[in-house]
C-alpha cells in the first residue's frame, strides 16, 4: 500500500475562489481565499446575492472610526450672511453667536405684562399723597393729640413707602424686560432672568426642535394679541416656554419655517 504524504494538500482542486463562502452581518462577502483583482471586478451572479439585513445576525456590533483633520477647513460664508452676522453682533453684543449665525427674529414681550407693575405703584402714590392732607386735617381737629404721630412723621413714613414701592416696581420691570427670546438661522436662544442676580441662558439647535406651538387661553390675550409659545425637543423631551409674546401666531410661523428649512438643507428666509 502506498504511503500518503502528510504534506500533500487534501483540499479539492475544483473550488471556485471567486465566489464567497459566507457573508458578514453587514452583507459583505467573505471568501475562502483572497480574490484576485479580476475576480473582484466580476459582477455578482445570482447565487452571490447579498442577504437581507432583516435575516442577518445582528448580535455582533462593529465600530467604525473616523479621522478628524487637525485643522478643519473653515466653512464658506457668503458676504450677505457675514453682513447679517456682523449686524446681529452689533445689535445684540451679549449673545454668543457662532461664525455665520445671525438673528432672524427677536421676539418681544407684550407691554401688557407691565400693567400691574406700573399701575399699582401709581395707585399707591396717589393714595399716599391724598392721605397726607386728610391726616393733617384729622390731626388738627382732634381734641386730644396724645398718642398720635405728628403730621411730619406720617408724611415721612408715606414718602418712604412710595419710594420703596417704586424701587420694587422698577426692579420687576427690569426683570420682565430682560427675559428675551431670539431665533437665529441655527438655533433658538432664550435669556431667562429670575431676579436681579439670578439668570441663565438656554440654547436649542433647530435640528433638535420637534414641535413648536402657541397658546392664547383667554379673551384678553386674543384682544391684545399676545400669548405664550412652547417648544419641545427630541430625545430628552424637554419643553421650553416663553410667555407674553407679541403676535405669537406670526412668531411660531417664522420659527416653524426656519426649522423646516434647516432640517431640509434649504436657505432660511429672514423675511
Amino acid at each position: 500500500m502506498a504511503e500518503q504524504n502528510p504534506q500533500q494538500s487534501t483540499a479539492p482542486e475544483n473550488i471556485d475562489y471567486s465566489k464567497p463562502v459566507a457573508y458578514d452581518t453587514n452583507g459583505r462577502p467573505l471568501y475562502a481565499h483572497p480574490p484576485t483583482a479580476e475576480q473582484l471586478q466580476q459582477p455578482a451572479s445570482q447565487d452571490q446575492a447579498i442577504p437581507n439585513d432583516a435575516n442577518a445576525d445582528t448580535s455582533s456590533h462593529q465600530v467604525v472610526h473616523f479621522t478628524r483633520a487637525m485643522e478643519p477647513a473653515a466653512p464658506v460664508i457668503s458676504d450677505d450672511t457675514r453682513r447679517k452676522h456682523d449686524e446681529s453682533k452689533r445689535r445684540f453684543p451679549s449673545l454668543n453667536l457662532s461664525e455665520g449665525e445671525y438673528i432672524i427674529s427677536a421676539v418681544k414681550r407684550h407691554p401688557i405684562g407691565l400693567l400691574a407693575w406700573v399701575g399699582l405703584p401709581i395707585i399707591f402714590t396717589i393714595g399716599a399723597l391724598l392721605a397726607i392732607p386728610f391726616y393733617a386735617d384729622y390731626y388738627r381737629d382732634t381734641t386730644s393729640t396724645a398718642g398720635l404721630p405728628g403730621v411730619d412723621m406720617v408724611s415721612l413714613f408715606l414718602l418712604f413707602g412710595i419710594a420703596l414701592v417704586w424701587l420694587i416696581s422698577l426692579a420687576a420691570i427690569y426683570i420682565y424686560m430682560q427675559n428675551k427670546f431670539f431665533l437665529t438661522n441655527e438655533s433658538v436662544i432664550q435669556e431667562i432672568r429670575h431676579s436681579l442676580f439670578a439668570h441663565h441662558e438656554q440654547t436649542v439647535s433647530l435640528a433638535n426642535i420637534e414641535d413648536a406651538s402657541y397658546r392664547q387661553t383667554n379673551i384678553l390675550e386674543q384682544l391684545f394679541n399676545y400669548g405664550s409659545i412652547r417648544l419641545s425637543t427630541e430625545g430628552d423631551e424637554t419643553t421650553y416656554r416663553f410667555s407674553y409674546v407679541t403676535n405669537p401666531k406670526k412668531q411660531i410661523a417664522i420659527l416653524n419655517n426656519a426649522v423646516e428649512a434647516f432640517k431640509n438643507g434649504r436657505p432660511i428666509s429672514d423675511d
